[in-house]
């Protein structure tokens, strides 16, 4: 399969969300796709708090981080402000969106009621905090379905790094709910790859962003070497896949897990959301198939592509 076009470059390493369209999304959607009006995504589901704001994502290299659009969404920033002084709440939309929540609840009153007594959920989950992928929005996640975790770059650190609230919550779901599942979804355009992947080799941690995606430098080596010939946009692109592997790995030095693994009561998945073209990729670890020894390699198996 192709590897995900590349996106833009930006000085902030962390904070660059801009991604150029893929010549295929331009053809369906003109040379300026609005983001509300892409429907055949996911993309329509994240509305904004504000209805009257229309951000343009332009599909050119030419206009990704112009003057131009910073001073668009400078401008916007500034009207949000003002508004919100002038008396118009920003958390109007917020207050729509629980009633209309609150109608379900009451629609499956019986389901909740079971909610409230206790959880059972299938799945659990580790995605990024990005704003753009929340996995209830992309994989239909229903209440009581998913324990999620979400962090920067959806990376899981090794047993040996000592407590964080990612293994915290790997041993509640685990060892207390006994989840039969646990997928770590990665994405496209993932700033915390990207500053991982800007980070020098003798750097040290100089912010809590790079002291955490310092947990991923193993994908990053892999990204390198794999795709030195590659530019560095496309190298972020095999580092977003390749850290999902290296988690996937890391989840078996829990003792517990790879104690269920291998016993086949606990499966772990890997997943790679793509928003720029509403793709999905999962696969499985193939436990019989990894060397334990060989940490951060692992088997695959069950790989399918969703389009």
């Amino acid at each position: 399969m192709a590897a995900p076009p590349p996106f833009s470059v930006s000085t902030d390493s962390f904070a660059s969300t801009h991604c150029i369209l893929p010549p295929t999304i331009s053809k369906i959607f003109g040379p300026t796709a609005k983001l509300g009006k892409i429907e055949h995504t996911h993309l329509r589901k994240l509305t904004p708090l504000r209805r009257d704001q229309d951000f343009a994502l332009k599909a050119s290299k030419r206009s990704m981080g112009s003057p131009e659009l910073t001073q668009q969404l400078n401008n916007n920033k500034l009207e949000t402000l003002s508004r919100a002084e002038d008396g118009q709440d920003i958390f109007i939309d917020l207050k729509d969106r629980f009633l209309s929540f609150k109608n379900k609840y009451t629609e499956n009153n019986e389901q909740f009621e079971k909610l409230a007594k206790a959880q059972a959920p299938k799945f659990m989950v580790i995605a990024c905090g990005d704003s753009r992928v929340c996995p209830s929005t992309i994989l239909g996640f229903q209440p009581g379905e998913a324990f999620m975790i979400r962090n920067v770059a959806n990376l899981v650190p090794p047993y040996e790094n000592g407590p964080t609230e990612t293994n915290a919550a790997l041993e509640f779901a685990v060892n207390t709910l006994l989840v039969e599942n646990i997928l770590v979804i990665g994405h496209s355009c993932c700033g915390g790859i990207r500053a991982l992947m800007s980070m020098k080799d003798d750097e040290n941690g100089s912010s809590f962003i790079k002291s955490w995606v310092v947990v991923g430098k193993n994908a990053r080596k892999k990204a390198e070497a794999a795709a030195s010939n590659l530019s560095f946009d496309e190298k972020c692109t095999h580092c977003e896949k390749e850290s999902i592997n290296i988690s996937l790995s890391n989840l078996l030095t829990y003792p517990w897990i790879e104690e269920k693994v291998a016993k086949e009561k606990l499966s772990v998945h890997g997943g790679y959301y793509n928003f720029i073209d509403c793709s999905f990729e999962k696969w499985t670890l193939d436990y019989r198939g990894t060397k334990m020894e060989e940490r951060g390699t692992i088997s695959t198996k069950n790989k399918v592509f969703w389009s």
